[in-house]
C-alpha cells in the first residue's frame, strides 16, 4: 500500500500560502517507517477535487486530504467525496453532538455542514476544537490548519495502519563519480537496477560546485539498508575499475 496526499486550497496555488503539509506528512510518516509516494496539489475547483478523489479511492492508497472540510462556502470536499463515493451526504450523528455540543444553537444554519460527510463516513476525532474530520476507505480527510490537521494524521496513522510501520525505514545512501558523464555510464545504469529491482536508483550529473569545482555525478540507492550497503559497494567498485575517482556523497 503506498501512501499519497491531496493537498487542497487556492490560496496555495495562488502563493499567497506555502503548503507546510507535504514536509510534515513526509516526517510522519518516516517516524513509523514508511514513506510518501505522491501528492497531488488542487485548487477549490469542486470538478478536479471529485476527479481526484475519484482517482484516490480507486488507487487502493492510504491517502491524506488536506483542506476543504470547513462550513464556508469555497469549503468543497465533503461534497466532491460524496460524489466521488456516489454516496448521499447525510449529517453524521456523532459529529452533529460534537458541533451542537460546541456551539449549541450556533450550530446552525452553517457549523452544522462540518457534519453533513458521505453515508460511509467515519470521524477522526480534532483534539484542537473537536471539529471532527473524516475517514472513507482508506483516504482520510482532514483540515487545512496544521495544529489540527496533523495531531490527527497521527491518530489515524496509530490506530488504523500499525501493519505498515517499519522497524527498518529504508535509507539513502550514495557516492559521487569525478568526471563522470551519464551517457557513458547508461549501460551500467541498467545492469545494477536490473539486478536490484527492489531499490531506487539515481543519477543526478552536475557541472560543479565550490565544493567539488570538476562535472561529476551523485549516485544514490535508496531501500532496505542491508541491501543498499551491498549495491553501493559494487556500485563503487564498478565506477573504480571504469577509472573514476570515486567520492563519498556529503552529508545532508
Amino acid at each position: 500500500m503506498n501512501t499519497g496526499a491531496l493537498i487542497i486550497g487556492d490560496e496555495l496555488l495562488s502563493g499567497k500560502r506555502q503548503d507546510k503539509h507535504m514536509p510534515a506528512l513526509i516526517r510522519l510518516l518516516a517516524e513509523r517507517g514508511m514513506k510518501l509516494a505522491w501528492v497531488e496539489y488542487l485548487g477549490d475547483d469542486p470538478a478536479r477535487i471529485e476527479a481526484a478523489l475519484r482517482r484516490a479511492f480507486a488507487s487502493g492508497d492510504l491517502v491524506f486530504s488536506f483542506g476543504g472540510i470547513g462550513a464556508t462556502p469555497d469549503d468543497h470536499t465533503r461534497a466532491c467525496a460524496a460524489r466521488a463515493l456516489d454516496e448521499p451526504l447525510q449529517v453524521h450523528p456523532e459529529a452533529k453532538v460534537l458541533i451542537e455540543g460546541r456551539f449549541g444553537a450556533d450550530a446552525y444554519p452553517h457549523r452544522i455542514n462540518m457534519g453533513t460527510l458521505p453515508a460511509s463516513a467515519r470521524l477522526i476525532p480534532n483534539p484542537v476544537n473537536q471539529m471532527p474530520g473524516f475517514s472513507c476507505g482508506d483516504v482520510h480527510f482532514v483540515p487545512g490548519f496544521p495544529n489540527m490537521a496533523w495531531p490527527m494524521v497521527a491518530w489515524v496513522l496509530d490506530t488504523q495502519y500499525r501493519a505498515l510501520f517499519s522497524d527498518h525505514p529504508d535509507v539513502e545512501q550514495g557516492c559521487i563519480a569525478i568526471d563522470a558523464r551519464e551517457g557513458d555510464l547508461i549501460t551500467l545504469m541498467q545492469e545494477f537496477v536490473a539486478r536490484y529491482p527492489t531499490l531506487r536508483f539515481s543519477s543526478l550529473p552536475n557541472f560543479g560546485t565550490d565544493a567539488i569545482p570538476q562535472m561529476h555525478i551523485e549516485f544514490g540507492f535508496s531501500g532496505q539498508p542491508a541491501l543498499v550497503a551491498i549495491a553501493l559497494g559494487e556500485w563503487r567498485k564498478a565506477l573504480l575499475a571504469k577509472g573514476y575517482e570515486v567520492r563519498d556523497k556529503p552529508a545532508g
